[in-house]
């Protein structure tokens, strides 16, 4: 599973990736998580608000920082 954050690497943008993070942890997954950060490829994803979250190339959070507890209902 890939998973990608995109961020340009505010303080939410971090507080996401730890959640990520934690999240996969948690649910013992096999996951690559990316970070990216730059905004022709976070535009590309047709996400104008960060922080944002992809799954498998599939954007399902904009603009906010989910709790790991929403992430791992997101991951499973």
């Amino acid at each position: 599973m890939k998973i990608q954050v995109l961020g340009t690497g505010c303080h939410k943008c971090e507080k996401l990736a730890e959640n990520v993070k934690r999240a996969a942890s948690e649910l013992n997954l096999d996951c690559e998580i990316e970070k990216v950060t730059d905004l022709n490829q976070i535009m590309a994803f047709g996400v104008m608000l960060t922080p944002a979250l992809a799954i498998e190339g599939d954007v399902k959070v904009v603009g906010k920082v989910p709790s790991t507890e929403a992430l791992k209902k997101l991951l499973t």
